[in-house]
């Protein structure tokens, strides 16, 4: 006998609560051994694609709403005048929020004033992927890039109960009407009751061919945020060491969001 939608998601809601959402990301990522029970699929191909965040270089709110904006109008990303219907790709917070496993004892004021883009990390080992029943979420493995196919979730947000940095937002509300502008034809709407997330502009890199050892993507298969920032976003291949991106780490300290959950994030902040 069949099953259908709303019998799964029952299905499903009964797992939640017999688990329970806090147990799962608990068991997931606050263990120290949470490196070893990680269990995503290796990296295989010659590209991993990160991102470096110049924080300093983003000195005014046009700096971060040029961004926030190339991103979500790309995307057809809808606003909601109400925060517990927001959807975000990539916005900024306070750095108690963006790195809430730092110290937070006497930090600089600078530092307690400057916002920090905040968005999907694309682990190496993801435990939103490790998590989705569908395979809605997955591991790009040839790149790097955590996926969403739109056309499986269920809405289940397993995956937001299991990222530790919050980068998913739920679509309570049909989001269609809600989309400012006109709609970009060559990036699909969403519907109620699925999960979205920061794709690192998988379907705009996939424009021309990957760049070999040494080079870089050119400026129109850039995500659109990179492409706003205006080089304040540094985005390249983190297996080629001759990247610009792996010149930079090279070059200057950075830092990432609660590296010591194991998850390997590829994206890194110079602070």
């Amino acid at each position: 006998m069949g099953i259908n939608r709303r019998d799964f998601l029952k299905g499903l809601g009964g797992t939640v609560a017999a688990l329970g959402a806090a147990g799962i990301v608990e068991g997931l990522v606050s263990d120290r051994k949470a490196e070893a029970i990680h269990q995503a699929a290796p990296l295989t191909g010659t590209i991993r694609w990160g991102m470096v965040v110049d924080v300093a270089a983003f000195r005014t709110e046009e700096d971060f709403r040029r961004c926030e904006e190339a991103c979500h109008k790309y995307h057809n990303v809808p606003r909601f005048n109400s925060l517990k219907d927001e959807i975000k790709w990539i916005w900024s917070d306070r750095f108690e929020n963006v790195f809430p496993s730092a110290s937070h004892q006497f930090v600089s004021e600078k530092m307690e004033e400057q916002r920090y883009f905040a968005l999907c990390n694309h682990c190496a080992n993801p435990p939103c992927v490790r998590v989705c029943p569908t395979q809605a979420t997955f591991k790009d493995t040839s790149n790097g890039i955590t996926m969403m196919d739109w056309h499986r979730c269920i809405g289940c947000r397993f995956c937001m109960a299991a990222c530790p940095y919050g980068a998913r937002s739920f679509n309570w509300r049909d989001p269609r009407p809600f989309i400012p502008g006109e709609l970009n034809p060559d990036f699909p709407t969403r519907e109620r009751g699925v999960v979205e997330k920061c794709t690192f502009c998988a379907e705009v890199i996939a424009l021309g061919e990957a760049p070999g050892p040494g080079e870089e993507l050119p400026e129109k298969q850039m995500p659109r945020c990179v492409k706003a920032s205006e080089g304040r976003l540094v985005f390249g291949n983190l297996k080629d060491p001759e990247s610009q991106i792996r010149r930079t780490l090279k070059a200057t300290k950075t830092i990432q969001r609660k590296p010591q959950l194991g998850t390997q994030p590829s994206v890194f902040y110079i602070v």
